[in-house]
């Protein structure tokens, strides 16, 4: 191998390097046969140089060159000659020149491929997971672990540049509550008792603040046992960043400088800063949703007013009831089939909806579905509503929160389907004002919205117990494209203002010492005010990328089922292992 080492790489070669003796080193691309001139596009990360063996070269390395085959690992010497005028490909970074082979080693030979390596697998996901190192050869698949990397060292290159000192903190920890199921990692060494897989650093960096390092981040593994989709995995990363004796707009000011420099160093984009801010409660109302694509209006519009003097007793009733009334104009939609608004229907029952009315904007007024107990409104309503005729009026009506949410899915819905987002369009929003708790009806209790570390807003420090529906915590989201990106907030330093927040929620001192004593007790030192944000690295990355799901842009994923097809993991262990673990198997059933 010495002999046959690189000296460049299959994308550098240019008009300029003609007449220089090269060493390619990389992957049979493509190969043809023009004639006795064998052709062969030879690849490795950087890019393809086309290689020939013309038809006078020596009748080995000509026979040689006749039995390669796709992927075959080589090595190629020769020498760089511009390509004839008529032949040179504008398209490619190196099409100006090509290498003349004079020698040809075989480093190691491919089987029958389950699918083609080329701009992007055209294979079944699972198959691109069964055999993700040949995925991972594809042009698309190295430009997005490419990316993913500058994106990375553009996070440290400016939160460095900001004071901050990246920090590791432990990845075998003790279960505590979080939100999800903990993945536990039993202890052979003390037998019954197990580590958790951290699901966040949490503690870790307010405990990191209360030990002085007031600027810390890492891009920090964490890990949930929870149901996979599209943007979750088992295992995830995150742009961890803790801040001491700072405010919300200090957070702010950092997040939006370093989307600032990642986007501007890997994408060469500009984004406009500071971003747009908006509360929790208009969110919901305008857009049905805490993380609202902003890259198209159609917004939600309140229905309720004219209700009273409409005769659909369907809706009468829900305002009567407390509810509420939300429309939606969809643009240019009047002449959807009872179909297409029968799969908007579908849509917006996901979330709790009964139903989906409908009217048609039409140069008369309205038309169809539910016109005629409005008919007597219906200019009114057209004018209030900003429709135009050809446009379709939607609407729901259910408590605030459903009739929200549920349109809000709708609107998601037609943004695809009209494609009303530009793609290479990217709008940030700051959502602020969130509800501190959430009322968990199933379990009849107040739960956290985010996490149990929160600080409340000043206002409600004195009574939140008494007023747990008004109270608005000192956390913010940070949403791009209908994507939440991050989380974070202010949290608390006072041990005895987290202890209310431990029993409000149902958690008793003998409980809340149990699993946090550690942070308790650290609370006792002169713990400094503190609060931070966890942008999510691999959904910052799928963004960049163009991609709908986190699997794109991480090298070794798991499937929907949380399995890695390619090494069969969770896999069963022996009987050996569990022994010294001090565990057995039970099996499920009779």
């Amino acid at each position: 191998m010495e002999r046959m080492k690189r000296t460049a790489t299959c994308g550098e070669l240019r008009a300029a390097n003609a007449g220089r003796r090269v060493t390619l080193n990389g992957w049979v691309h493509r190969h043809r046969d023009h004639g006795g001139v064998r052709f062969i596009d030879v690849r490795d990360r950087y890019g393809l140089t086309q290689v020939v063996v013309d038809a006078d070269a020596p009748e080995a390395l000509r026979s040689l060159a006749q039995d390669l085959k796709f992927e075959y690992c080589i090595a190629v010497e020769g020498e760089v000659r511009p390509r004839p005028p008529a032949m040179a490909n504008p398209r490619m970074p190196t099409g100006e020149v090509e290498v003349r082979a004079s020698s040809i080693e075989v480093l190691s030979r491919c089987e029958t491929l389950p699918f083609m390596v080329d701009e992007r697998a055209d294979a079944k996901e699972d198959s691109r997971l069964r055999w993700r190192y040949l995925d991972l050869r594809t042009f698309s698949m190295q430009r997005k672990i490419e990316l993913r990397h500058k994106a990375a060292w553009a996070t440290r290159e400016y939160l460095v540049g900001r004071g901050f000192y990246e920090i590791e903190t432990p990845l075998f920890i003790r279960s505590t509550p979080e939100g999800a199921r903990d993945f536990l990692v039993p202890s052979r060494v003390n037998p019954g008792k197990f580590y958790a897989l951290p699901q966040s650093p949490q503690l870790f960096k307010q405990i990191l603040m209360v030990s002085g390092f007031d600027r810390y981040f890492q891009i920090a593994k964490c890990f949930r046992d929870e149901d996979a989709r599209g943007d979750r995995q088992p295992e995830f990363s995150q742009i961890d960043i803790e801040m001491s004796f700072v405010s919300r707009e200090d957070v702010f000011e950092l997040v939006e400088g370093l989307f600032a420099h990642i986007f501007s160093s890997c994408l060469a984009k500009d984004i406009a800063v500071p971003f747009q801010r908006l509360a929790f409660d208009e969110a919901m109302d305008r857009y049905g949703s805490d993380k609202p694509d902003l890259r198209f209006g159609v917004e939600l519009q309140d229905f309720t007013p004219f209700v009273a003097g409409g005769g659909f007793d369907a809706f009468k009733k829900v305002v009567a009831g407390g509810g509420t009334v939300k429309a939606l104009v969809a643009p240019g939609c009047g002449e959807y089939s009872r179909k297409r608004i029968g799969e908007l229907e579908e849509t917006a029952k996901v979330y709790g909806a009964a139903g989906l009315a409908s009217m048609k904007v039409t140069e008369a007024g309205l038309d169809g579905g539910i016109s005629k107990f409005y008919a007597s409104q219906a200019t009114a309503i057209v004018h209030a509503l900003g429709a135009k005729s050809g446009d379709l009026v939607l609407l729901v009506g259910a408590e605030r929160r459903i009739a929200c949410t549920s349109l809000g899915a709708v609107r998601s819905q037609l943004g695809r389907d009209l494609g009303l987002a530009k793609a290479d369009e990217f709008r940030f929003c700051w959502i602020i004002d969130f509800p501190l708790f959430e009322w968990n009806a199933e379990q009849k209790k107040w739960d956290p919205s985010h996490h149990m570390f929160t600080m409340p807003q000043e206002r409600f420090l004195a009574d939140f117990e008494s007023r747990p529906g008004e109270v608005k915590g000192d956390l913010y989201d940070l949403v791009c494209n209908g994507v939440e990106l991050a989380s974070g907030s202010i949290r608390i330093h006072d041990s005895e203002l987290q202890r209310r927040i431990f029993r409000f929620l149902g958690m008793s001192d003998a409980e809340a010492e149990r699993r946090f004593g550690f942070l308790l007790e650290a609370f006792k030192y002169g713990p400094p005010p503190h609060g931070g944000i966890a942008p999510g690295f691999d959904r910052l990355v799928t963004l960049m990328a163009g991609e709908t799901t986190i699997r794109e842009v991480i090298a070794f994923p798991k499937n929907t089922a949380g399995v890695s097809p390619m090494d069969d993991s969770p896999s069963e262990v022996d009987a050996k292992q569990l022994e010294d673990l001090h565990l057995r198997i039970v099996k499920e059933g009779p």
